[in-house]
């Protein structure tokens, strides 16, 4: 279902998710005119409210992911797949503040240790509440892979970082046909997990219609776009970079900490 969230509680009003987001929405913002490029103060202050917030995202992929959507017109539809406990959510939430927009979290909150469930989705909406800007997130509670096929709505930004297989993330690839035409593409753990990487190089690399243009860490750029041989070249180049990302996986595996350490990976987790 989706739900406004700070109107929970109020499931009368809560319009249907795969309803065209023609019905109001229930916030009261205003913005004057298109946005301007972010500011670093401007990032650092929303910021300051995400890195409280558990997750797998770098503060320098949080600036890309802020950065992305400087030039999203009024009204934009930021959708994300994944929020997990709402650490990137709040970052795009204050994007979509900016152009009197909205986010779109759709996430199932799967039961179980690995996701979470039920407790996860509790810690999303409370840090969500809490946040500056809990009036332009709007939850999908549904698997990323059936709530597309009905999907009728326009989007203007795209956030990937839901399952890392390759038959998840070659349906989530799929969100982009709502995508307008020289809009983001941002996907997590690109180029670290053996997954995600696997459906870049089967259906982006030779794909049509999506451009790759930089990272930060494994959260990667494409733009909706037709790419040029430079482009899909620059994919090829991040190839090394995986290989050694697998490698560390592997070592961390074996509990070879002492060896990621000598090649400049000093943490107990996989690479992001």
């Amino acid at each position: 279902m989706m739900i406004p969230l700070h109107l929970r509680g109020a499931p009368s009003e809560t319009p249907h998710p795969l309803r065209p987001l023609t019905t109001p929405r229930y916030c009261a913002l205003v913005t004057i005119g298109r946005p301007s490029p972010t500011h670093p103060e401007d990032f650092a202050e929303v910021w300051k409210y995400a890195d409280t917030i558990p997750g797998w995202l770098t503060e320098e992929q949080g600036r890309l992911l802020h950065d992305s959507g400087s030039d999203l017109g009024p009204g934009a539809v930021l959708l994300e797949i994944g929020s997990h406990q709402g650490r990137s959510t709040v970052v795009l939430g204050d994007v979509a503040r900016r152009v009197d927009g909205e986010v779109i979290a759709v996430d199932p909150f799967v039961e179980g240790r690995l996701f979470g469930g039920t407790p996860t989705k509790t810690k999303f909406f409370a840090n969500i509440a809490g946040s500056p800007t809990p009036e332009v997130v709007r939850l999908v509670e549904e698997y990323s892979t059936k709530a597309r096929p009905g999907w009728t709505t326009p989007i203007d930004y795209l956030y990937i970082d839901g399952k890392h297989d390759v038959w998840t993330l070659s349906d989530d690839l799929k969100w982009h046909e709502h995508l307008r035409s020289g809009g983001p593409v941002l996907i997590h753990d690109c180029y670290s997990s053996i997954g995600v990487t696997l459906g870049i190089l089967l259906y982006v690399l030779f794909g049509n219609d999506l451009a790759y243009e930089r990272r930060a860490g494994s959260l990667a750029l494409f733009v909706k776009r037709r790419p040029s041989l430079r482009d899909r070249l620059r994919i090829l180049g991040e190839m090394p970079w995986w290989i050694r990302n697998v490698f560390l996986k592997v070592l961390l595996r074996l509990r070879l900490r002492p060896i990621t350490r000598l090649l400049g990976h000093d943490s107990p987790y996989d690479p992001y």
